[in-house]
């Protein structure tokens, strides 16, 4: 049997023979026996080969063994520790950062480890773009999630058909008022994931050899943002071209956060039928195929374009030409002042003067540079007109012609 004992009182804790004090300071008797112990003898009143946790010491004076000195600390220490503990609530989580896929339900663990008071208050609060709102408080459910969670246990909260709104961070407080420490919280994380829906495609319909072509692809709904794939007669695609022995003929970039494929120079192997497909950690989702066809780019029928327009453009000048030539884009606007017939009354016969007369006919004879044009007026009127002159004017017709009346 062995305990600890100072090596300097081995000696006077025993009789000679009786101990023999080892090098781990430990005091290790032979033969001892309550029953029939010597004076100052340092044994056990219980079992001689019991071992026992409380180191003893041997007293020179009566050969019985007591506790260190420091023992007594430390039951001090461990007593005023453990006063500490008791009487102070502590909360934990089995999960802190729980991720659900959307329109599932999801438990928020929030345990009470130590408390001394019976009914502790339970408070969930939601914490989302910098915003504190109520979710558990005055013992029911508040908020966006009336109707769909529920308190499990005694402070746990389970949600049902969580939505993406949902992804917030959540705190779960419990005040005790009959502990020391009356007060504890804990913060849990919910990130809720979203499948993607299917992205939206943009692809060439035709792209001539040699030239750069951009292929699109975006999709807004999916949480985590998706990563982009791109596949070519569902084959899919390196995000660099050179990277892959298969694809050496062609030079490409694909860049899977954005979702964009670019062609620097496009080649003939480079047609077929693209689509992307979006993804993430709660599913994935694909656009409907589209081709793109790459061809030659033809010189020659470039250049016998051109001149077919250039011959009609030719055509259309001539025609102009000969249509001004032969009057067809005469100005009819006439010079100077027009003349209006004032308005008849109904039943009235209006008779024009002398002077509105010379007026008109002045206004009606035209004569053009280049093109001589000739207006013909009426027998009748011409005569009217004449005479009129001549009886005005006192003009006298020579020879045996009459004058026109």
């Amino acid at each position: 049997m062995r305990w600890p004992c100072p090596q300097r009182a081995a000696s006077k804790c025993l009789p000679s023979g009786a101990a023999r004090p080892s090098s781990r300071r430990n005091l290790r008797l032979r033969g001892c026996n309550p029953g029939r112990s010597t004076k100052g003898a340092c044994c056990p009143r219980s079992r001689t080969t019991e071992d026992f946790s409380t180191p003893l010491t041997a007293s020179s004076a009566h050969g019985h063994c007591y506790p260190p000195p420091g023992a007594a600390i430390c039951l001090v220490l461990l007593l005023l520790l453990r006063g500490c503990l008791t009487g102070a609530v502590n909360l934990k989580s089995s999960n802190r950062t729980p991720v659900v896929q959307e329109f599932e339900s999801v438990e928020l663990s929030c345990i009470i480890t130590d408390s001394q008071t019976t009914d502790p208050r339970i408070e969930w609060k939601k914490i989302q773009d910098d915003q504190t709102t109520y979710v558990f408080f005055d013992n029911r459910i508040q908020g966006d999630l009336a109707g769909r969670a529920e308190l499990l246990g005694k402070t746990s909260l389970r949600i049902w058909n969580v939505t993406r709104t949902d992804s917030a961070l959540y705190r779960c407080e419990v005040v005790a008022r009959n502990d020391r420490k009356e007060i504890d919280e804990i913060v849990i994380e919910l990130t809720v994931q979203v499948k993607p829906v299917s992205p939206v495609c943009r692809v060439p319909k035709a792209v001539p050899v040699g030239k750069t072509a951009t292929l699109h692809c975006q999709e807004s709904e999916g949480y985590p943002r998706p990563h982009y794939s791109w596949y070519r007669n569902d084959v899919p695609l390196p995000t660099d071209s050179r990277a892959n022995p298969r694809f050496r003929n062609s030079s490409f970039l694909l860049n899977s956060e954005t979702g964009t494929l670019v062609f620097s120079a496009v080649h003939k192997e480079d047609s077929g039928q693209y689509y992307c497909i979006a993804s993430n950690d709660a599913g994935s989702a694909r656009c409907e195929e589209q081709q793109m066809e790459v061809y030659d780019l033809n010189v020659g029928g470039i250049v016998g374009g051109i001149l077919v327009v250039l011959a009609v453009l030719a055509l259309i000048t001539v025609g102009i030409c000969c249509a001004y030539r032969r009057g067809y884009f005469v100005n009819n606007k006439q010079n100077g002042e027009s003349y209006k017939s004032p308005g008849k009354p109904d039943g009235v016969n209006y008779i024009r003067t002398d002077e509105e007369v010379r007026r008109g006919m002045r206004q009606q004879s035209r004569r053009h540079l280049g093109n001589l044009e000739i207006e013909v007026f009426p027998a009748e009127q011409v005569m009217a007109v004449l005479g009129q002159f001549v009886h005005t004017s006192g003009v006298r017709c020579a020879g045996s012609r009459r004058c026109p009346s």
